[in-house]
């Protein structure tokens, strides 16, 4: 046997073991999900059952702990994104000097265990509301979202950072001496330039506060988020109904991702007939211009 032969052999045993290990326990769940067995597992298949899904949409913890996180997901990409992308503006203004105290600053709350973060969050906001009687912000929502927000802020400005790297200032410099203004400039050409990466930071701020939850679990007081709700139902023990909710949110996903896949295929698609329209009017356009110097 040759080495090639064991390299390869030894590489086809890795990438099973490899996948087996990313999607086994999402194969098992799915499994468990659709047995009838009360308690999950897979052996022995009790007989195929889509009532525990039923008995999911039934639970009022659950779906009301859904629908907050859905909304908090939403309230940290407001908050979030454009917070992220102010952070990765400046960091391209300040001096080459302060740049490195700079980032140093704002990806600090990433290094922050989230323990941290939510803890001192609330008692920060405790104290700024007996000071200032503003007690709508001492409210869990509130909190979690500023929370939340605090480090994955940071998040979306390395996103925004890593698209920054590629702009072209000339751009920018060229719009100002036609007579644009700053804001113009930020409106007509940097925005547009900027939106892939704000979609793709939207994208991971939600999931990022979706599946947080050591920094919820202080933040959000005595509301509760879905991954809060799943915390106090595994330490009551597990049912089919947590492998049901974890193949919708699987599903979801996967649909979102493909969808997405799909739009973004189209948009390249109709970026290149767009491009290839415009080349074929110019060389047309030369060739004309040829044949009337021809003329001549």
């Amino acid at each position: 046997m040759s080495t090639r032969a064991i390299h390869r052999a030894l590489m086809g045993v890795y990438i099973v073991i490899f996948f087996a290990y990313l999607f086994g326990p999402l194969l098992i769940m799915g499994v468990t999900a659709f047995n009838k067995s009360a308690y999950p597992q897979i052996m022995p298949f009790e007989g195929f059952t889509l009532g525990w899904f039923s008995v999911l949409a039934a639970d009022k913890d659950m779906i009301y702990g859904l629908q907050k996180s859905l909304w908090i997901g939403f309230l940290v990409v407001l908050v979030s994104v454009p917070v992220g992308l102010a952070g990765a503006l400046v960091m391209t203004q300040v001096y080459s000097r302060a740049r490195s105290f700079y980032y140093l600053i704002v990806v600090s709350p990433v290094l922050t265990p989230g323990v941290i973060i939510g803890i001192s969050t609330v008692v920060f906001w405790r104290q700024a509301t007996q000071m200032t009687g503003l007690k709508f912000i001492y409210d869990g929502t509130v909190l979690t979202v500023l929370a939340q927000s605090s480090f994955i802020s940071a998040y979306t400005m390395l996103i925004f950072l890593a698209r920054l790297a590629r702009f072209d200032r000339t751009l920018e410099e060229a719009a100002l001496d036609l007579g644009a203004s700053r804001a113009q400039v930020f409106r007509h050409v940097l925005l547009p330039f900027m939106l892939p990466a704000i979609g793709s930071a939207a994208v991971i701020a939600f999931l990022s506060s979706f599946e947080n939850y050591n920094t919820t679990t202080f933040a959000i007081l005595a509301d509760k988020t879905l991954t809060t709700v799943l915390a106090g139902r595994m330490r009551q023990g597990t049912t089919p109904a947590l492998s049901a909710l974890a193949v919708a949110v699987v599903a979801v996903t996967v649909v979102g991702a493909i969808l997405f896949e799909i739009v973004k295929r189209r948009e390249e698609a109709r970026a290149k007939a767009r491009a290839a329209t415009a080349e074929k009017a110019f060389n047309a356009e030369l060739t004309a211009d040829a044949a009337g110097a021809t003329a001549a």
